[in-house]
Parts: C-alpha cells; sequence; structure tokens
C-alpha cells in the first residue's frame, strides 16, 4: 500500500507541475496571430512602401529629365531646321546672283569684242557683281551665324562647369 500511496504522491507532484507550466503558457488560439509577427510584417510593409516612394521619386525624376531632354531635342531640331532653311534661301538667291552675272559678263565680252563699250551692259555687270557680293556676305553670315549657334550651348556649358 505504501507503492500506491507513493505513486499517487508522485502523480500529484507531476499534476501540479503540469499545472503549474500551463498556468504560465497562454492560450494559444490558432485563428489569433501572433504579435510579434504581425509587426514583423509591419514593419516589412513600411519599409516596402518606403522604397516604393523612394522608386516612384526617381522615375518621377527620370521623366522630368527626359521630357526636358525631349524639349531641348525638339526646339534644336527646330532652330536647325530654321537656320538650314535660311541656309537654303542664301544658297538659292546666290546661284541667281551668280547666273545673273555669268550673262551679264558674257554679254560685257560680246559687247568687247565687237569693240562696242554700251555703259548700260557696264553698270548692269557691277551691279551683278554687287549683288553677288552682297549674296555671299549674307551666305557667310548664315554660316557664322550657324557656327555660332552650335557653339553658344559649349560656351554656356563651359561657364556653367567651371
Amino acid at each position: 500500500m505504501s507503492d500506491i500511496t507513493e505513486f499517487e504522491r508522485r502523480i500529484t507532484a507531476a499534476l501540479e507541475r503540469i499545472g503549474a507550466g500551463l498556468g504560465g503558457l497562454e492560450r494559444v488560439d490558432p485563428d489569433r496571430p501572433n504579435p510579434a509577427e504581425v509587426e514583423g510584417l509591419r514593419e516589412a510593409l513600411e519599409s516596402e512602401r518606403t522604397a516604393n516612394a523612394q522608386l516612384n521619386e526617381r522615375v518621377k525624376a527620370i521623366r522630368e529629365r527626359q521630357e526636358t531632354q525631349v524639349a531641348r531635342l525638339d526646339q534644336r531640331a527646330h532652330e536647325m531646321t530654321e537656320r538650314a532653311e535660311k541656309l537654303e534661301v542664301e544658297l538659292d538667291r546666290l546661284r541667281a546672283v551668280n547666273a545673273r552675272l555669268r550673262e551679264t559678263s558674257a554679254a560685257l565680252r560680246a559687247a568687247n569684242a565687237q569693240g562696242l563699250g554700251d555703259p548700260a551692259a557696264i553698270d548692269a555687270a557691277m551691279a551683278a557683281e554687287l549683288d553677288a557680293l552682297a549674296a555671299l556676305r549674307e551666305g557667310d553670315r548664315a554660316d557664322l551665324e550657324a557656327i555660332l549657334a552650335e557653339l553658344k550651348p559649349l560656351a554656356d556649358g563651359g561657364a556653367s562647369h567651371a
């Protein structure tokens, strides 16, 4: 009988230890999330939101820079087109003046070959030559303006980097 009493005492002690251990544990509810896990997920979510906001800002800055560059390139293309058109007009004018100068020079040579000093032909030749020189000067001016237009951004950019 003493064995039964001893077993009883040991079983009671074990049950008390189990009860004390269970008393320290919270009741686990499988539907209730773990607070530490929830906090970790919240921190991860906030971190991802911050990273997403930073990426959105970078995309916005890149888009603005790209739009600025496209606008600048469009403006430059427009300016280059205007310069090319101006040069083409000057070239056409120079061709026309040179054609007139050739005709007048041929007429003047023919008059000199016949021994006729035609003052009107001489005046026409001089006027054609003056027009040719003026057209040449305008063509040179257009070339210089085109060159300066190309150098200006470089000079402005060099001054801002100095």
